[in-house]
C-alpha cells in the first residue's frame, strides 16, 4: 500500500502546481492551504511564510531535475548529442505541461521570478543562485570541451556564452508562453540555440 504524502510534502506539491499555472502570487495561504487539504497551523509549523514555500518548491524542482541533467549533459554523448538532447526535453516538457494545464506554461520558475521577485528578495535570490547556477554550469563545461576540441573559436568566454544559452533557451519557452503557442518553438528552437553557440548543425 503506497504511503500518503506528508503535509509538508502536499504544501510543496500545491506550491509546484501553483507556480506551473502562474498563479501563485495570486493566491493565499488560505487557499494554498485548502488546495493541499492542510490547516493554516500547519502550514506555518513547516514554513514562515508563502515565499519560504515557494524556495521550498524551487529546492525540489533543483533535486527532481538534476538527475534529468545529469543524464543529458552525461559525458558519453557528444557536446552537440547533449546540446540536441536538451532541446528534445524542452521540447517533449512544454508539451506534456500544456496538455496538463490546457496552456502554454513557459519556465515555472521564471513566471514565479517575474511576478514576485520584485516583492520577495529570497525568491529572487534563490531563482538567481541555484536555478540559474546550477544549469549554466552544464552549459559552461560542455561549451568548454567545445572549445578543447576545436568546435568553437579558442577565445570563446565560455562563461559569457553559457550565459547566452539559458538566457536564450529562458527567453524562447517564456515568448512561447506569452504567445500561448508552442509552434514557434518546436519548429526553431533547436536552430536558434545552434546559431547561438555558432555552430552549423545538419537538421533531420
Amino acid at each position: 500500500m503506497k504511503a500518503s504524502k506528508s503535509t509538508k510534502d502536499r504544501l510543496i506539491e500545491t506550491a509546484v502546481e501553483l507556480i506551473w499555472r502562474n498563479s501563485y502570487g495570486s493566491v493565499s495561504v488560505d487557499e494554498i492551504c485548502k488546495t493541499a487539504d492542510v490547516k493554516k497551523g500547519s502550514f506555518y509549523h513547516f514554513f514562515p511564510s508563502k515565499a519560504d514555500l515557494a524556495v521550498a518548491a524551487m529546492q525540489q524542482y533543483y533535486t527532481e531535475s538534476k538527475p534529468l541533467f545529469d543524464e543529458i549533459f552525461s559525458s558519453s554523448k557528444t557536446p552537440i548529442e547533449r546540446f540536441e538532447k536538451l532541446v528534445d526535453v524542452i521540447l517533449v516538457k512544454q508539451k506534456e505541461i500544456a496538455k496538463q494545464y490546457g496552456h502554454v506554461c513557459g519556465c515555472p520558475f521564471a513566471s514565479l521570478g517575474s511576478e514576485m521577485a520584485g516583492q520577495e528578495e529570497v525568491i529572487r535570490e534563490n531563482i538567481q543562485n541555484t536555478i540559474g547556477k546550477y544549469k549554466t554550469k552544464y552549459y559552461e563545461r560542455t561549451i568548454q570541451e567545445m572549445v578543447d576540441q576545436g568546435v568553437m573559436p579558442e577565445d570563446t568566454d565560455v562563461s559569457a556564452k553559457a550565459q547566452e544559452v539559458y538566457s536564450y533557451l529562458l527567453g524562447q519557452v517564456m515568448l512561447a508562453r506569452i504567445q500561448n503557442d508552442l509552434t514557434p518553438l518546436n519548429e526553431s528552437l533547436r536552430t536558434g540555440l545552434f546559431n547561438v553557440l555558432g555552430v552549423t548543425i545538419e537538421l533531420a
